[in-house]
């Protein structure tokens, strides 16, 4: 496949809008938000007006029909400026619509699909468990069929736009039987918000992405009917990699985006600071500090594009997924650090930008696979079994 990544008129189109209202809305409003740990509702309406969370979805389910790397641009640009409203629309893309829109019926898509696209609500996947972790065969939530419903029991942890009041389902991966050979079957299962036995906790005290609503839920005897079964039973186990394959695509795109941010106003304070009577950008250190930082934003870019790119022609991208994804994130935090550097005191002050994007990029580490099962992936795309 070619080579060059370079954005068609469509995506620069996105890119340069996506960019604007980064600078114009977000970027206003965001600090004060953040430090209250409070939920951007009103520019979360905002992005479902400009069709943000449709963007790799048909329009014949409300979606602008376009593909997934115009998602990653979306996110590249957020998080040039937020983290938090950035994941906000990655898990709700990614994580909350798109399992319905690969694996879901089409009654399913009918009900739930256009109004996650315009915004309206959110949905999230309920994965991660307290025992869990990185193990996600390890599921402990069981679905037990009552006659025409399941009843699920069990709880989730660390679960994205979990608890907002727009949050309209939760896809809940749940054991629903077991195999020959003892091994648990996986189901994914939609829960509606509300619905008898599902509770919601007060949201996580986190070090960063303080603006995403991050929740720990719990099932008991939650019955819901098993036309909520999200594609075949048993397969859950199956659809969950394949959505996590495509979501580090996406969680790359962010840390490339957090990365370029931390470029963006580390070049315009050392230009603007001085210190022994000159701006401190004169001096070749920060210089050589600030190119290294460019150079890693920019290689970043090339792999989750590259990537996405696979992706959205139907070519095999688990390997570059993971490569991206590896990179962008050790990438983030290697900008959140150098930028603080560069900063100074100020970068301690939360005041600042690059104070928050610090605080954020440690999670991209960790999230939707951490490092250490990148290279897990990585190794077995190489031919080495772990």
């Amino acid at each position: 496949m070619s080579l060059d990544h370079r954005l068609t008129p469509e995506h620069e189109e996105l890119r340069r809008t996506v960019e604007e209202f980064a600078h114009d809305v977000v970027a206003p409003k965001i600090g004060d938000l953040y430090e209250r740990h409070e939920f951007p509702y009103e520019i979360v309406r905002e992005m479902g007006r400009m069709g943000l969370f449709g963007l790799p979805f048909p329009e014949e389910h409300g979606g602008m029909g376009g593909d997934y790397l115009a998602l990653g641009i979306a996110l590249e640009e957020l998080a040039r400026v937020d983290s938090s409203v950035a994941i906000t629309l990655e898990a709700g893309v990614s994580l909350g619509a798109m399992p319905l829109h690969l694996f879901g019926t089409e009654e399913q898509k009918r009900e739930w699909l256009p109004r996650m696209c315009s915004g309206e609500i959110l949905g999230a996947f309920g994965l991660t468990e307290p025992d869990g972790g990185s193990d996600a065969g390890g599921t402990r939530t069981t679905a037990v069929k009552d006659g025409d419903e399941w009843v699920i029991n069990g709880s989730k942890c660390f679960i994205t736009n979990s608890g907002t009041d727009i949050t309209g389902l939760v896809t809940v991966t749940a054991v629903t039987g077991r195999k020959a050979d003892g091994r648990p079957e996986i189901s994914s299962i939609i829960v509606p918000s509300g619905t008898p036995g599902f509770t919601v906790a007060a949201p996580y005290s986190k070090v960063g992405w303080n603006s995403s609503d991050t929740r720990e839920l719990s099932f008991q005897d939650v019955r819901v009917p098993l036309a909520n079964l999200v594609g075949a039973e048993g397969r859950g186990y199956a659809q969950f990699l394949r959505i996590l394959d495509e979501g580090r695509i996406a969680i790359s795109a962010l840390a490339t985006g957090l990365a370029q941010g931390c470029v963006d106003e580390s070049v315009k304070y050392a230009k603007e600071r001085k210190a022994f009577g000159r701006p401190i950008g004169d001096n070749q250190a920060i210089q050589f500090k600030l190119a290294d930082m460019e150079m890693r934003a920019h290689m970043a870019r090339i792999g989750w594009r590259d990537a996405a790119s696979r992706l959205v022609a139907g070519e095999p991208f688990k390997k570059e997924a993971a490569i991206a994804k590896l990179y962008s994130s050790t990438v983030a935090v290697d900008n959140a650090r150098d930028a603080t550097q560069i900063h100074g005191g100020y970068g301690f002050m939360n005041e600042y930008p690059v104070a928050r994007m610090w605080r954020d990029s440690k999670i991209l580490e960790i999230g939707e696979g951490t490092s250490e099962v990148q290279r897990m992936l990585i190794a077995r795309e190489l031919g080495f079994s772990s």
